[in-house]
């Protein structure tokens, strides 16, 4: 399950390694589209067995790097326990930060991804 405080560590710039880190595995990597990813989950709440569904995406440039995210960004409440669930679906456009910042470094692979790369994974 995402959290707000783990959207909202996201910014503009980070390579796959770097949003899978902070986000988790994707539930959905879609062959037909490389540059998305796709965070699905489900909540059944056990006092009224009531379904609620989340649906969070990232989506990357050319040279693997986050551009901007859509979904639901809100994190869970307590208070939404009790209230029937709402859509929250919005898309927020990371390329608007300021000219000032500057996009991490593109990490050099470690011990295991040399190796992965050697055998061509």
């Amino acid at each position: 399950m995402l959290t707000q405080e783990m959207v909202s560590q996201l910014k503009p710039g980070l390579t796959k390694d770097q949003v899978r880190f902070l986000l988790g595995t994707p539930v959905l990597m879609d062959m037909f589209h490389a540059n998305r990813w796709d965070y699905v989950y489900r909540l059944k709440k056990g006092s009224t067995g009531a379904v609620e569904m989340r649906q969070f995406s990232t989506f990357f440039d050319e040279n693997d790097r986050l551009i901007r995210v859509g979904g639901d960004v809100a994190a869970l409440q307590s208070s939404d326990l009790s209230a029937q669930p709402t859509n929250k679906m919005r898309e927020i456009d990371l390329g608007s930060v300021s000219e000032g910042a500057v996009a991490p470094p593109i990490e050099e692979r470690g011990f295991f991804g040399k190796i992965l790369e050697s055998v061509g994974f």
